[in-house]
């Protein structure tokens, strides 16, 4: 007879509670980057919203992510990454609610904003967390399954995005938040342990004032050129404020006595390719994903969750390539992955470029699963790469720079693609239209209207119309795809021509240096 095997004890389970808390919050703010792409279409005929406020429903909450990791990093130092996880759970529900509740596309937008904030508060604390909770065996697990967790959020974003918009409604997309991130404050309040901060100094202001500055009105500039044209004042005086911003940046570093980034770091080569790379990475593989969703939906009349489960190959074939990552490329030097990841993300996208007038979604396929390859070859060592390329007392600063350059690069790449795509639709309804307003059908196909745009001609003309919106939006994507995939070229290139092959980190030409901080896992970002 055999006996039952016996109940883990309370105790076993009970460590595992920190590592739980921090995959909540960390799941939660990542699948929002990616959640509300489906629901663009009926949020802009909820809101009467504009292409415009579209990009920035979608852009802010990155943008925001971007601005603020450096500088709330530092913040965590100082004074205890739990309390700032705390912080950044509380901020992030309530922000959520607002969304939820939201009466129009501008409080919408302020509400995705202050999820920024909340969002850049858990990001930058988790590491330091999983580090204080567990030590030896027990680390390397709790980072494993904290990796895995972040890598899956991708995948179930546009999925959990349109089940909810389907069964529900878009405000279901951020209602959801509010269960996880109290389950998840419980949690952290009772398990995690509380710890001083360590940091002293004087915080950078400047840097975190001027790098703010710089990247809301580099990507303001751009999302506003779209509608306003590139010769608008606003758009000028946006453009020109951001070279002043990145100028005065630079200067602060150089003044400060603790920068939140050591420009010196830019004279190292290899941490300058990767972190490019990272940058470029999140504008070639997922930022035309906005402008895809809104064709299957708009234009191909797909439900949210058939436009979820379109978009799903992609972070599919990233998690697969990604989980045998180490068998695959264990023993190649680490620019090798990332370089060919990032040719084959541009590859993939260029693919796409196959989608024609009369294209169904599985035109958009077989790209979306060669970039998912890519994805998943550069992505899981891009981190640790880039961090073995700084000296042991920089590690810190460079993965806040890197994770910074990943969130930027997706907000500039919603805002150029969105930029080039409606000026593209607006190009080719004038030129292939009689329409009384062409300016106005093409800035409401833009914005995910064409359904609207159909019903206000009359019926003997829905025919030629119908043809004019599915023209329309494959040489809009066309461009969209065409600059992506250069994009990601490019960004392979740039890793083979600055990354050094096999260069040691700095203390690993030391014997008695360990390289302890080289092995530090990614903070991923993925979408």
């Amino acid at each position: 007879m055999t006996t039952p095997a016996a109940a883990p004890p309370e105790g076993a389970l009970r460590k595992w509670i920190p590592l739980i808390a921090i995959c909540l919050g960390t799941f939660m703010l990542l699948v929002d980057v990616s959640i509300v792409n489906v629901a663009l279409p009926q949020m802009a005929a909820d809101l009467h919203s504009s292409f415009t406020s579209l990009q920035w429903v979608v852009d802010m909450y990155a943008l925001v992510l971007a601005a603020l990791l450096m500088v709330v990093g530092a913040l965590g130092d100082r004074l205890g990454h739990r309390r700032l996880y705390l912080f950044g759970l509380v901020v992030f529900a309530l922000a959520s609610l607002a969304c939820g509740l939201a009466p129009n596309a501008g409080t919408l937008i302020a509400a995705r904003a202050a999820q920024g904030i909340g969002g850049a508060a858990m990001l930058t604390s988790t590491t330091s967390l999983l580090n204080a909770a567990y030590q030896g065996r027990d680390r390397g697990t709790a980072f494993g399954i904290w990796g895995a967790v972040s890598g899956g959020a991708a995948a179930v974003g546009p999925v959990l995005g349109g089940l909810l918009t389907d069964q529900f409604n878009w405000r279901a997309i951020f209602f959801v938040n509010l269960p996880i991130a109290a389950a998840a404050l419980y949690m952290t309040v009772r398990h995690l342990r509380a710890e001083q901060g360590r940091a002293t100094g004087r915080l950078d202001y400047a840097g975190a004032v001027t790098f703010t500055v710089f990247s809301g009105a580099l990507v303001y500039g751009l999302i506003e050129s779209a509608d306003k044209g590139w010769g608008s004042s606003t758009v000028l005086v946006s453009l020109g404020l951001s070279v002043l911003a990145l100028l005065a940046f630079v200067v602060a570093e150089l003044r400060s006595s603790n920068p939140l980034l050591d420009l010196g770091l830019l004279r190292n080569r290899s941490f300058v390719g990767l972190t490019a790379a990272a940058l470029l990475l999140n504008a070639a593989a997922f930022a035309h994903l906005t402008y895809t969703s809104i064709w299957l939906q708009s234009v191909l009349a797909l439900s949210p969750i058939q436009a979820g489960l379109v978009c799903c190959p992609l972070a599919l074939a990233a998690f697969v390539v990604a989980g045998n990552s180490g068998r695959l490329f264990g023993k190649s030097a680490p620019q090798v992955p990332i370089g060919i990841g990032l040719v084959l993300i541009g590859a993939g996208v260029l693919l796409m470029t196959l989608v024609s007038a009369g294209s169904s979604w599985t035109a958009v396929l077989p790209g979306l699963v060669v970039s998912g390859l890519g994805v998943g070859m550069a992505t899981p060592v891009m981190m640790s790469a880039a961090l073995s390329t700084v000296p042991r007392e920089r590690v810190g600063m460079a993965s806040g720079a890197v994770n910074t350059g990943r969130q930027l690069g997706y907000a500039l790449g919603i805002a150029v693609l969105g930029t080039v795509f409606a000026n593209r639709v607006q190009d080719y309804v004038s030129a292939n239209s009689h329409l009384a307003d062409p300016h106005g059908a093409a800035s409401a196909l833009s914005g995910g209207r064409a359904q609207a745009v159909l019903a206000a001609v009359p019926a003997d003309q829905r025919a030629a119309v119908h043809q004019l919106v599915h023209g329309a939006f494959a040489a809009g994507l066309d461009r969209v795809y065409l600059i992506a995939g250069v994009t990601g070229v490019v960004a392979g290139l740039i890793v083979f021509g600055l990354v050094r092959r096999g260069a040691p980190a700095p203390w690993e030409q030391k014997p008695a240096a360990a390289p302890a901080a080289a092995a530090e896992p990614e903070a991923s970002t993925a979408h």
